[in-house]
């Protein structure tokens, strides 16, 4: 098997965003990670999450303090087989075959990849991503010359992984609560403090902290960036321990530990007023990576039921035979070939937003803003849906840790909590609909998309009412109290969201063959009204669409 080799949609995606030369280099390369993620590094999550779990090594043969923690072999294997891929390292500096870097839409398509295998491990890949944004966007020049290297390496030096700390016991998503507190010491600082949420705890090699200076001011606004070393330039531990790892219910192969400072050396990142904004930037990064570990869990939530059902036999038949069956699969398959296309249509646009510095957004990046919102709320709950349904068309055997549905349930309920829970992300789309008037830009962007859609007049016609319709929903809704805005919130965000993967669906749909087919069934699923026909269209466009013809061969 080879997650990159079967997946036509990714390829297509990848063909049309990057120019010649760098899709030539990246087809290559996907080729390799893609079969490294479906075999090696597949067996060694299976072995991660059931057997060989990161451990805390809390004192030494002494009884000293090491708060060491411990990570299998194979793990280790995959950090390095990973990181030297350039998944994050490529995105900042020069591939050297090419010469120039390879950007987040290649790191991101590595990311879908290796979500398919291991959404525990691409944790602290998403938490090392955000490290080296931070650094190189806000840092001092000698901390980026210092650390950065590190943070990018792919395997010439070593390798400094990432971490961002801003979980507290009292605040939770409230980080204005946040308490850790920073003491200026000559050319650095001190920390002192508990953080109780803190991922790739032990494993990391730097991890960026939020803490408040001496006298600052109580809320948000009082909170600074600081980059602390886990350990000191000698090896010495940093005034850091490791209290205990959390047992969690998926991810396990990713340490989450609650952490505590007692004097760590610290460097501050930009301007201490502007720590909390810095991190929040970061914070958006990670959704972009939250919901590209969620496509890739869809995915192989839906190759795997695919395959199951084209071999396993029931009643006299293959359970592919059966309509229901096939109902499932072309709703699976057709729902996240639309929902990766809307991921990396994203994942273009903040890489263009990612250069803008701008104190007042512009129109680009409020976009780009509420598209992360939006997808990082639905593509997280259809990680789950889709892993649920994976699971029930496996009937018993789907209940059992010998099949994979039960880590892939698992490891994508964490999805809708990281990185802001759904009531978190709805409260973000209504910041920006009352500050921006984002809904302005929205109607506006997705109009004139559909105005470029060739054919499809029905559909067309039909996603442009629904975009009036919601219009004039949310000129009702920002008219009424907090709480009532409030109350409807996740409901915009997901009726935005389905509305942009229609005229996702609609674009790709030109392509004509399977992507025609898909556009129409996705458009009819969403916004059409069902009525009793001879053929459904999922049943209609079943076999080419699920390449039944190959499985009778």
């Amino acid at each position: 098997m080879n997650f990159y080799e079967e997946d036509s949609n990714l390829q297509t995606i990848l063909k049309e965003q990057f120019d010649p030369p760098l899709w030539e280099w990246a087809d290559e390369q996907l080729q390799k990670f893609g079969a490294l993620c479906a075999g090696e590094i597949d067996r060694r999550a299976r072995h991660t999450d059931r057997e060989g779990q990161p451990k805390l090594i809390k004192y030494d043969k002494y009884g000293e303090d090491q708060s060491e923690v411990w990570l299998n072999e194979g793990y280790k294997k995959t950090i390095e087989e990973t990181y030297g891929a350039g998944i994050v390292g490529y995105i900042h500096k020069d591939i050297p075959e090419l010469g120039r870097p390879g950007g987040y839409v290649y790191s991101f398509a590595q990311g879908y990849l290796l979500s398919q295998a291991e959404s525990g491990f691409y944790c602290p890949v998403t938490l090392t991503m955000a490290t080296a944004y931070l650094i190189e966007r806000y840092a001092s020049q000698e901390l980026k010359e210092r650390y950065l290297p590190h943070v990018l390496s792919t395997g010439e030096m070593e390798l400094y992984e990432g971490a961002t700390f801003l979980t507290e016991r009292q605040g939770g998503s409230d980080v204005g609560a946040n308490e850790v507190k920073a003491f200026s010491e000559e050319n650095h600082f001190l920390i002192y403090g508990e953080k109780y949420f803190a991922s790739n705890a032990g494993a990391c090699g730097i991890a960026m902290v939020l803490a408040r200076l001496e006298d600052a001011p109580s809320g948000t606004k009082g909170l600074s960036l600081f980059l602390v070393p886990w350990r000191k330039d000698n090896g010495d531990m940093n005034g850091i321990q490791i209290r205990r790892l959390k047992d969690k219910l998926g991810v396990r192969a990713v340490p989450s530990a609650e952490v505590e400072f007692s004097g760590a050396e610290a460097y501050l990142v930009g301007k201490p007023e502007q720590g909390f904004y810095y991190m929040m930037e970061a914070l958006n990064l990670s959704r972009v990576c939250n919901a590209t570990a969620s496509i890739g869990i869809m995915r192989r939530a839906y190759t795997e039921s695919l395959d199951y059902a084209i071999k396993r036999e029931a009643f006299g038949n293959r359970l592919i035979d059966f309509p229901m069956i096939k109902d499932t699969l072309v709703r699976l398959r057709v729902k996240q070939e639309i929902e990766t296309r809307a991921v990396f249509d994203m994942i273009s646009h903040f890489e263009e937003s990612v250069s803008s510095k701008s104190s007042t957004p512009s129109s680009e990046e409020v976009m780009n803003r509420l598209k992360i919102a939006i997808l990082k709320k639905e593509t997280a709950e259809q990680a789950i849906a889709f892993a649920h349904e994976a699971i029930e068309l496996h009937g018993g055997n789907g209940y059992i840790e010998d099949f994979v549905m039960p880590r892939l349930l698992r490891d994508a309920q964490v999805l809708t909590v990281w990185e802001g829970t759904a009531n978190i992300l709805g409260l973000e789309v209504l910041r920006l609909l009352n500050k921006f008037e984002a809904h302005s830009f929205f109607y506006e962007e997705m109009t004139q998309r559909l105005e470029q859609v060739n054919g499809f007049a029905s559909q067309v016609e039909m996603v442009k009412q629904e975009i009036i319709s919601l219009g004039h929903q949310v000129a009702d809704i920002l008219n009424q109290s907090s709480d009532i805005q409030t109350y409807y919130s996740k409901s915009i965000a997901r009726q935005m969201a389905i509305i942009y993967e229609a005229v996702i669906a609609l674009e790709a749909g030109k392509n004509s063959g399977k992507a025609e087919k898909v556009a129409e069934i996705y458009v009819q699923l969403a916004f059409g009204k069902e009525q009793v026909t001879g053929e459904p269209l999922t049943l209609r466009y079943a076999d080419e669409l699920l390449d039944l013809s190959k499985s009778r061969e």
